[in-house]
């Protein structure tokens, strides 16, 4: 079975052709055939009444039959392309001009005999052979002797046996044979012509059926554009354009799904490694609490408990941070943007952290303008945003320092500063600190878990087609930016 479109079109175009071919011979002779028999019957039509008359096979009101067995003789010698029949009134045949081993019927029928002579003109108009039990062919005839009383019919069949012999010779004739050459020729070269000019066409998406395999088995990493020299672009070209599409998103997607999962694993690594920290703490405390409820004081039962509930607490906060980051790297969160004024918002963060800032003993600012301006945004998400950043900055500050909120309003947006005096940031690790889980080589490093709250702003602020900068002096302190826009 063929396998490639251009064998399938081939085969197609092969028994087009051979059909065409075959019906062309067919209705050719066909119709050659039906017109010959239009023409002789419309030029012979009045041969039989000519033959009467001019041959004198009627006197005295009846039929000679001396000079019709003359006649029979005569024709057969002049045009032995005609068969003259006699019959009587009934349609039996009296006498005949053919060879007697050859008449095979005792009578003819006299329907289209009856119709021939009353008008009917529709060419060709078959009356029966009586060569045959089942052919017919046009024929001319007159009554005999008159057709007020007649004894019968003179019936001339226009092409007789040595006619259809010597059309049978023709046939084979060395004539006939060149033109069914020629007709074979011209299908031939047709056939060549078509399969060349479907080789053309198949070309381009024979090539695009290659990139494809190609790109099949790279991996689907791979990619080869589809490229088009027309000028006019087709179905084809549009097919090629399309693949270019989807064989880049394709490979798009593999990337990111290898890059989600090496995040996937690092992420995993990096739980691991931060949850295990405060679920030691928290079984140590309560494995203490269980071999030595008896030895222990009032007030070292209380410190246990409190450091095992707040082994409790980070390790719920850790875990919130991680089902919400997994929800910005999802997609999953999808922001509500509306106006709102920035500068309520700063304001409403700050007091949240109000009583944890004296605690130790830090200072915490917000400098705006007189007319802030609103912007746009999911209120929600941005409170997060500062959440987080003045959790890190509160974290890192040490007692007595400070934490400020700075909004400077700009052409098309609003700029927002978190800033803080704490102990700064290697310029080694600013590249990396938006990364889950990155621990700092400096005093950041300290802390027991460096947390997602880094990660987590910068995301949000990506849904919000906004980025987030950073400046740091060790020991002097470290400043978060970003920009919100204005409502449309």
């Amino acid at each position: 079975m063929p396998t490639t479109l251009y064998t399938k079109l081939s085969l197609v175009l092969v028994l087009v052709l051979a059909s065409i071919g075959l019906l062309y011979a067919l209705l050719s002779v066909s119709t050659a055939h039906l017109y010959q028999q239009q023409v002789d019957q419309a030029l012979n039509r009045n041969l039989a009444r000519n033959l009467v008359t001019d041959r004198n096979l009627v006197q005295a009101g009846r039929l000679n039959e001396q000079a019709v067995s003359d006649t029979f003789m005569q024709y057969m010698t002049i045009n032995p392309s005609i068969e003259i029949y006699l019959l009587d009134h009934e349609g039996t045949i009296l006498s005949y001009s053919a060879d007697p081993g050859k008449v095979v019927r005792n009578r003819v029928s006299l329907d289209p005999i009856i119709a021939f002579l009353e008008g009917d003109d529709s060419y060709p108009l078959l009356g029966d052979d009586p060569r045959s039990h089942e052919g017919q062919k046009a024929f001319s005839v007159t009554p005999v002797p008159s057709q007020q009383e007649h004894e019968g019919y003179l019936y001339v069949v226009l092409r007789g046996e040595q006619y259809d012999n010597a059309e049978r010779l023709i046939k084979e004739s060395y004539l006939l044979r060149l033109s069914g050459w020629s007709v074979a020729a011209s299908l031939v070269i047709g056939l060549l012509a078509g399969l060349l000019l479907f080789r053309l066409l198949t070309r381009r998406l024979y090539r695009l059926t290659s990139l494809i395999d190609d790109f099949r088995e790279s991996g689907f990493t791979h990619v080869i554009p589809y490229t088009s020299k027309h000028k006019s672009h087709d179905e084809i070209d549009t097919l090629g354009a399309t693949f270019n599409e989807m064989a880049q998103r394709i490979a798009e997607q593999l990337e990111a799904l290898k890059n989600q999962d090496n995040l996937r694993r690092e992420l995993v690594a990096n739980v691991s490694h931060d949850l295990r920290t405060p679920l030691a703490i928290q079984y140590g405390y309560l494995e203490t609490l269980k071999l030595k409820a008896h030895e222990l004081s009032e007030k070292e039962r209380n410190e246990y408990i409190e450091s095992a509930l707040k082994s409790s607490e980070n390790l719920a906060h850790l875990i919130a941070e991680l089902f919400e980051l997994a929800k910005l790297d999802a997609q999953a969160i999808k922001p509500v943007f509306e106006p709102f004024s920035i500068a309520e918002l700063a304001q409403d963060v700050l007091q949240k952290f109000q009583l944890k800032a004296n605690e130790k003993n830090i200072t915490l600012h917000l400098n705006v303008g007189e007319a802030t301006p609103f912007v746009e945004g999911d209120i929600r998400l941005i409170d997060r945003v500062l959440f987080n950043l003045i959790v890190n900055a509160l974290r890192h500050t040490p007692e007595g320092g400070e934490v400020t909120i700075t909004l400077h309003p700009k052409r098309h947006a609003v700029e927002m500063q978190v800033s803080d005096s704490g102990c700064g940031i290697n310029d080694e690790d600013i590249p990396f600190i938006f990364e889950r889980f990155y621990q700092a080589s400096g005093k950041h490093a300290g802390e027991s878990q460096s947390g997602l709250g880094l990660a987590i702003a910068k995301r949000i602020l990506a849904l919000h087609k906004s980025t987030i900068q950073v400046s740091s002096d060790v020991n002097v302190g470290t400043t978060f930016t970003f920009q919100l826009a204005y409502p449309r």
